[in-house]
């Protein structure tokens, strides 16, 4: 009787031991896809071996647009901003959720103590500091991603501050100020405006290339891209698209610029020697945002209508689709 007893326990201890497959840590050293489904309010990670969605996780709050990962892939940042579209009525967010990405839960929130609808949060390459957009403050905030405290603010002198690029290097960042069709040009490490650049009338999105020579941001009343001189701070020239552009990123050896082209469930491939688009790959409804995996070998884009991760091959431009959440949209790495 006393043996049953003593193998029932550790049946049971066994058991209570053996982490539930939600919580399962991914294998060392993996890495993984982050995807904000905002219309889902959850943080989805993808497998990008098995180009599967392994999890979904909750968020605090109505909704996260980006998100992105600690340098060390242990953690990942995502802004609430609200239920509202940039410049228009709605909720606004104001905390920043931490979210442990190997138990797979929020384990603080940033809080701020108003509405400042975060939205795109990026790692210093340099000082390793997290820098959030917060819109309605005109400003980039600055926090210490160690103690998970607000630090510091770079005021962009514009409203609408939605995205940030910010050079390999780490001294400059570069705001797209939506409304206003403007750059705010940033001196990160002194935490200033250095420039305000006119661009067009109305503009979403921001890369930069890797040789910090060019910032490039879409028009979205024209199909075309601004390319922004980093030496004259002015727009250099446009580059004509096949269709309204939006995010966009370079690839890692800093030879092509891949861009999404909503309204023709695309993306464009520029060729950054000629500035010229060289080709065009179909993916799924309303293309959004671009990552290129570190490798150089697969382009990750966001499908905002059809809640999908298109995976776009760069060796033969052969597309997979991921099955992510509704209305994904940001996407990060974390190793």
């Amino acid at each position: 009787m006393t043996q049953r007893i003593i193998l029932a326990v550790a049946v049971v201890a066994a058991f209570l031991a053996t982490p539930s497959p939600l919580l399962t840590p991914m294998p060392g050293g993996h890495m993984y896809l982050l995807v904000a489904n905002k219309a889902g309010n959850t943080l989805g990670l993808i497998d990008p071996d098995s180009n599967k969605q392994i999890a979904t996780l909750p968020e605090s709050g109505i909704t996260a647009h980006e998100v992105v990962a600690s340098p060390d892939g242990k953690l990942a940042f995502v802004p609430i901003y609200g239920d509202s579209g940039v410049g228009k009525p709605g909720t606004d967010g104001s905390a920043i959720d931490v979210i442990d990405l190997e138990t797979r839960r929020t384990i603080q929130t940033i809080k701020f103590d108003h509405g400042v609808r975060p939205h795109c949060a990026v790692i210093g390459p340099k000082d390793g500091m997290l820098y959030v957009t917060t819109e309605l403050k005109q400003a980039i905030t600055v926090i210490d991603p160690r103690s998970l405290k607000i630090v510091g603010e770079i005021l962009t002198g514009q409203p609408e501050s939605h995205m940030l690029a910010i050079s390999s290097d780490g001294t400059r960042g570069y705001t797209a100020n939506v409304g206003p069709g403007t750059v705010s040009v940033l001196d990160i490490a002194n935490r200033k405006t250095l420039n305000v650049i006119p661009i067009t009338t109305h503009i979403q999105r921001i890369s930069d290339s890797l040789d910090g020579k060019w910032v490039f941001t879409s028009d979205t009343e024209k199909p075309r891209l601004a390319v922004i001189s980093t030496a004259s701070n002015k727009v250099d020239h446009w580059i004509d698209l096949p269709g309204m552009g939006y995010g966009s990123a370079v690839t890692p050896n800093g030879a092509m610029l891949i861009i999404a082209i909503p309204d023709k469930n695309g993306v464009a491939i520029i060729d950054l020697k000629t500035m010229k688009v060289s080709k065009v790959v179909e993916v799924a409804a309303n293309p959004q945002e671009v990552l290129i995996r570190p490798d150089g070998q697969v382009a990750y884009v966001s499908c905002i209508n059809t809640g999908q991760v298109a995976a776009i091959n760069l060796s033969d431009w052969s597309v997979k689709l991921i099955d992510a959440g509704k209305g994904a949209d940001g996407l990060a790495w974390a190793k």
